[in-house]
């Protein structure tokens, strides 16, 4: 189906000042329109830059361009981070399950989309690649709708497929997808991904992010049977083991047969597998991080990660101290949806101590350190030196066991002054 294409500035000539722009997240970042708009900074005042995580270069979150733009993080990636104390950006903390409803319940008032999308097909239908997260409420409920249409975005299965009559403007190119290379795993990391394989039986269903634990996790499943998968995002460190059948998704509870997810990173190696796969199946956040639905996988197994935990089982993964660092994202989600599955099991795991030795078992978070997942969520919590099972024990239980895993340098301070201060 034919389709009329404008340039990136004549796109973006739609934005008004005191608009709110939504853009599409993670690796379907449209760099072209991002560029086109941000060139017309002089001429526009208080845009708000709706995003949750970004791949690639943010240039209107520059604090030059304080007056033009103001950025509202769902979750707050590296290229925002700077915007919260330079004061041309804001965090806004919300369940990624829930971040559809902002849109939906007019909460927050889109006026403009900015989307990235696959070439149409014969029939008029686009794909919205490796992202959909909140974008189909964006879609549904901005005023304009502008799309970059991109020859190599990968054209996706599942539910984020629109139809050229859904958008307003055009504008083609043929880039790359931004790029996330796997790393080699630390000694310590590797670790951690031994134990944490070592909890995860035989037909259970998946969540996991990406990073050095996650693969190393991955890497240890090969001679695991009948996987599933189901979760917020995946890299390249699944396909290997889909290709040799540990990820089959036979045995899920929802959606059986399928890998679903809401958005994908990796390298172009990922991206050309997961193009035109129907074994894939992309959904909306609130679809992919709903509790009841996740709930649905048998041995459900939600493996996360902390920037520091209390000797109580509290997790804190948004923040240092009172510092914004990240966001809540899909955490809660999955955590509470893996502890209702039958069988499933909610891991927190991270590495003992920060690079610097700065020790991330502690005996309470630091002033103003938010909670993101309550201690009464949590079942294991893993780091390179055990597994603490906290499900159903005391305090004094939960005391003994976290301390137990904390670095040996540690140990003997977190317990004392968790002692001091409490007294039991």
């Amino acid at each position: 189906m034919m389709y009329n294409s404008i340039s990136a500035e004549d796109a973006v000539k739609v934005i008004k000042s005191d608009s709110k722009v939504y853009i599409q997240a993670a690796a379907a970042v449209p760099q072209v329109l991002i560029r086109a708009l941000t060139a017309r900074h002089e001429e526009l005042r208080n845009v708000e830059i709706c995003q949750l995580h970004t791949e690639g270069d943010a240039p209107y979150a520059n604090p030059e361009f304080k007056d033009s733009f103001h950025v509202n993080s769902f979750f707050i990636g590296k290229n925002v981070r700077h915007t919260l104390k330079a004061g041309n950006g804001s965090y806004t903390p919300v369940f990624l399950s829930e971040l559809p409803l902002l849109f939906k319940r007019n909460i927050i008032d889109l006026q403009v989309a900015l989307i990235h999308v696959s070439v149409p097909d014969r029939h008029g239908y686009c794909s919205l690649g490796v992202s959909v997260e909140a974008t189909l409420a964006a879609i549904d409920n901005a005023d304009f709708v502008i799309a970059q249409v991109n020859k190599q975005m990968p054209r996706t299965h599942g539910a984020g497929i629109i139809h050229v009559s859904e958008i307003n403007s055009f504008v083609e190119c043929d880039e790359p997808l931004p790029i996330h290379a796997m790393c080699e795993p630390t000694e310590i990391e590797s670790k951690i991904g031994n134990l944490v394989a070592g909890l995860i039986e035989d037909r259970s269903t998946l969540q996991m992010g990406i990073g050095n634990i996650p693969n190393a996790v991955l890497s240890r499943l090969i001679n695991h049977k009948d996987l599933g998968l189901h979760t917020e995002m995946f890299s390249d460190g699944v396909i290997d083991l889909i290709l040799n059948n540990v990820i089959n998704g036979n045995y899920k509870g929802i959606n059986r047969g399928r890998a679903l997810t809401t958005f994908l990173m990796g390298t172009k190696r990922l991206y050309d597998y997961v193009d035109d796969n129907p074994f894939i199946e992309m959904r909306a956040s609130n679809y992919t991080n709903n509790v009841s639905i996740i709930k649905q996988n048998p041995k459900m197994v939600a493996i996360n990660s902390a920037i520091e935990v209390d000797v109580t089982g509290q997790v804190c993964a948004d923040s240092i101290g009172a510092h914004m660092y990240s966001g809540v994202g899909g955490q809660i989600d999955f955590i509470r949806g893996a502890s209702l599955s039958d069988g499933g099991k909610a891991i927190i795991a991270l590495p003992s101590t920060t690079k610097s030795g700065i020790s991330r078992i502690v005996p309470t978070l630091k002033p103003g350190a938010g909670v993101v997942t309550t201690r009464s969520h949590v079942h294991y919590v893993v780091t390179e030196y055990g597994i603490a099972n906290l499900y159903g024990k005391t305090i004094k239980e939960r005391v003994k066991s976290l301390v137990n895993i904390a670095h040996p340098d540690h140990r003997e301070s977190i317990d004392r002054t968790y002692f001091e201060l409490i007294g039991y």
